[in-house]
């Protein structure tokens, strides 16, 4: 009983002004979310993969919270990061846009159906099929030692933006129905299916990543699935974090993404592979 007034009392001060957010019992978990918030911005504004990092943080600390509160609250301190990376990005890389934004609005509209698609169907039926995506991406990436350092955009016209969709589309309807690791996925993809270096990768998933997390925001907001206060405070240093990942990402160029790219796809391996084992 005491264990629950506890997890109840916390959630109460996370919705509530940041004056009693800083009663002393709450510093120390809310100092390890604002230190996960920072980590996940930069590893996601590199590579993706920053929902590995905030929504464990935020499951161990608020452990009797709804999931969906805490993916609502995930979502919304991670989009400022997003977007601030797309926008460095943006301001220093000749965004592809042509692949860019078709991909980004069919990522969208798909998200919002992935959302709502939850409730119909587990997400737990999709961890063997990630684990072994993960296994071949990186295995391609490893092996071929050119993969993702030239920028050469295989597609055009007509083609370039049937691709861009359905490419789109099915990352969205992930994002939205599942969600870790979309940020990696997406820069594999482009890499794979559109000749992108992995600098360019990068930065057009910031992008897509941004129109995912509005449409999964449009679905959890609405319905009281989030803590405000809390995510505000996780919003400004996943900024930091971000501002630090996307500073290096471009001062060290396609070699240094695809680094972190393999070392954070190793990490969601070993993730889903305890997670595939531990649940069955």
């Amino acid at each position: 009983m005491a264990a629950a007034d506890s997890a109840y009392h916390a959630r109460a001060a996370y919705l509530s002004p940041l004056s009693t957010m800083l009663d002393p019992s709450l510093l120390p978990s809310l100092l390890f979310l604002l230190l996960a918030a920072a980590f996940a911005g930069f590893v996601d504004a590199v590579v993706g993969g920053g929902g590995l990092i905030q929504v464990p943080a935020l499951l161990s600390t608020l452990p009797r919270e709804l999931p969906a509160t805490l993916f609502g609250t995930n979502k919304l301190a991670s989009i400022f990061g997003t977007l601030n990376a797309a926008w460095r990005y943006a301001r220093r890389v000749r965004m592809p846009w042509r692949t860019t934004l078709p991909a980004a609005f069919a990522a969208f509209l798909c998200s919002y159906a992935g959302a709502a698609a939850v409730a119909w169907l587990p997400p737990d039926m999709l961890r063997p099929l990630i684990l072994g995506l993960l296994v071949l991406a990186v295995i391609h990436t490893f092996r071929r030692k050119d993969f993702g350092a030239l920028h050469r955009p295989a597609h055009a016209g007509g083609r370039e933006l049937a691709y861009a969709t359905v490419l789109g589309g099915i990352i969205g309807f992930y994002d939205g129905f599942f969600g870790p690791g979309t940020g990696s996925f997406l820069i594999f993809l482009f890499v794979r299916f559109f000749g992108f270096d992995f600098l360019h990768a990068s930065a057009a998933a910031k992008v897509v990543n941004v129109a995912t997390n509005l449409a999964a925001l449009g679905y959890f907001v609405p319905a009281g699935h989030w803590l405000p206060t809390l995510a505000l405070l996780m919003a400004v240093c996943n900024i930091g974090g971000s501002w630090i990942g996307t500073h290096l990402a471009l001062k060290h160029g396609s070699a240094f993404v695809r680094r972190l790219f393999l070392a954070v796809a190793v990490l969601m391996i070993l993730r889903y592979a305890w997670d595939t084992l531990h649940l069955s």
